[in-house]
């Protein structure tokens, strides 16, 4: 049977909204379950699909640390997560889980 070539597949490219950022947030928010790691990697996600270097600046962050702390291999300080996110034109906030 022939190989069949693939390639890696990268969110970051499938992200062109602001919208579609604000709902791969969410979802990840969602998906994990108490792992900042995972958080950390999807914003990481969504900054490089806007543009490492301007994120960077606008968080007032470095483009290294921000590298660094979206990797998903560390958990950013939540100082760091507020940044970004306001960095990237999105709103964090909170609401009452509804248990039944």
């Amino acid at each position: 049977m022939p190989k069949i070539p693939t390639t890696r597949y990268d969110v970051a490219e499938h992200l062109r909204t602001p919208e579609e950022m604000a709902a791969y947030l969410e979802a990840s928010l969602e998906e994990a379950n108490g792992n900042a790691a995972i958080v950390a990697k999807a914003l990481g996600n969504i900054t490089r699909a806007k543009g490492m270097t301007q994120v960077a600046h606008d968080a007032g962050l470095s483009r290294e640390s921000l590298y660094k702390a979206l990797s998903g291999e560390r958990v950013p300080s939540f100082d760091t997560v507020l940044k970004v996110i306001r960095a990237l034109g999105l709103r964090f906030h909170a609401e009452p889980v509804l248990k039944g």
